[in-house]
């Protein structure tokens, strides 16, 4: 390891730990494969008192408060909010085309109804287009937020990392859902998957409403800030499925399948 008088990456005096002009270390070290694994991946990473693992962990213990401490400038323990839930979203896209792919390996037929043909269409729809869909609901939810909850004199980029923390929370869930669910596939813990199905969206309901409670609650009294939540959910619901409905008639050229009965 050397300390360097100048800061190797832009060259400014540096006497400090750290460059005042770039931000990087100032005790640099040789690469090698040990440290490359268990110190630049496992511990830059994953470390509970920074990174990715911090991040979850107060996403779930305190989603309010961690995001008003981050926009009030505390912010070098957090990984990227929008990093990590587009990373979370490329997990849960990958645990269903597994599960889809395992599900339809056990499948002996295979309907061509025009139901079927529908099912194809939507499923088609859903996977090409699942990023956009998933990661829409963070506009919205900051939006709605923004429209709602006044008092906290927040702008609407703050309300957004407020509903980026709270995503993700819910990715983490479905994830969780995501993993149980392949108990399907076996004979005697099937009960594990419907369990899940039933209990996962009870809970995301639930934690959508404590992280708004943590991040509000000094602003509002208890029927107030429910008050609002009704109204947060109800805007949640008319603007996602118009959206998704606009989606896909963009990329149908507004030719909708009918089923048949």
């Amino acid at each position: 390891m050397s300390h360097s008088k100048l800061c190797l990456n832009c060259d400014n005096p540096a006497t400090a730990k750290f460059c005042d002009n770039c931000g990087q270390k100032t005790d640099t070290h040789r690469i090698t494969f040990k440290h490359f694994i268990f110190h630049d991946i496992l511990h830059g990473i994953w470390h509970f008192e920074k990174g990715i693992l911090f991040t979850i962990k107060e996403a779930f213990t305190r989603p309010g408060q961690a995001a008003l401490d981050y926009i009030s400038g505390k912010r070098i323990r957090y990984y990227n909010v929008f990093y990590l839930i587009l990373l979370i979203i490329g997990l849960n896209i990958f645990l269903t085309h597994y599960y889809d792919e395992i599900y339809n390996s056990l499948q002996k037929t295979i309907l061509e109804s025009s139901s079927n043909k529908v099912g194809k269409d939507a499923e088609e729809f859903l996977g090409k287009y699942a990023k956009i869909l998933i990661f829409s609901f963070v506009p919205f939810f900051a939006l709605n937020s923004y429209l709602i909850f006044k008092r906290a004199k927040l702008n609407l980029s703050e309300h957004t990392i407020i509903a980026g923390i709270t995503f993700v929370s819910i990715l983490v869930l479905t994830t969780l859902g995501n993993i149980l669910f392949f108990f399907d596939f076996t004979t005697n813990f099937q009960f594990i998957s419907h369990f899940a199905n039933i209990t996962i969206p009870i809970l995301i309901f639930f934690y959508i409403i404590f992280s708004y409670y943590t991040a509000f609650k000094k602003k509002y009294s208890y029927f107030g800030f429910y008050f609002r939540m009704l109204f947060f959910f109800i805007l949640s619901i008319i603007e996602l499925a118009t959206f998704l409905i606009l989606l896909y008639g963009f990329v149908t050229h507004w030719k909708f399948s009918v089923m048949k009965i």
